[in-house]
């Protein structure tokens, strides 16, 4: 424990040092005098992508440094390489979690090896489901993250009511060759209590 404080408090001295020197004062690479956003968004933004960079090295060491994590008006960006696809999945529903989030592009490549069948057989699976949830007129596509490993479909997001996540799930298990679908859907209605 006592371990993981100094990683936190190491991790929020270093980034504060370079937030301020060498990529503008909040650390989002835009200087603040050019930076459209509202001087409380850039605050935001900053908490946001500190907090969860925070988060990520207390739950693994390495990922401070594999994993690159930016925060722009509530959207998080995620760059970096990890082992495996459970790492990345992690990854990603942690950023979802995270108090605040609008969307998460997570952009983590997998450094492990898969067989042609299996992975080509997953990005169908993939496709397969994005584009159903684009044509379902009761789902905001955009406000969900689909990822399918071995053929179980990962599911991420923030969805409007049950109904939403109940069209979701039905989309899911219609497409042939899925093994399982997990989801991490937070309802708006729950973000709404924690921002209160």
């Amino acid at each position: 424990m006592k371990k993981n404080l100094i990683v936190l408090i190491l991790l929020i001295f270093l980034t504060s040092c370079m937030g301020s020197a060498s990529r503008g004062v909040f650390g989002t690479g835009v200087s603040v005098a050019l930076d459209p956003r509202t001087l409380g968004t850039q605050i935001d933004d900053s908490i946001m992508q500190k907090s969860l960079q925070a988060r990520l090295a207390l739950n693994e060491k390495k990922y401070l440094i594999k994993i690159s994590v930016k925060v722009l008006d509530g959207r998080i960006f995620l760059r970096g390489k990890v082992n495996e696809p459970e790492e990345k999945l992690k990854i990603t529903k942690m950023a979802w979690e995270t108090k605040g989030v609008r969307s998460v592009k997570n952009n983590i490549a997998i450094k492990q090896k898969f067989s042609f069948k299996n992975t080509a057989k997953d990005v169908l699976i993939t496709s397969q489901l994005k584009t159903a949830l684009i044509l379902n007129k009761k789902v905001k596509a955009a406000n969900f993250n689909v990822e399918t490993i071995n053929q179980k479909i990962y599911v991420f997001g923030i969805a409007h009511d049950e109904d939403e996540k109940k069209e979701i799930l039905q989309e899911a298990e219609q497409i042939v060759d899925v093994k399982e679908v997990i989801t991490s859907i937070l309802m708006l209605s729950d973000l709404s209590r924690q921002k209160e």
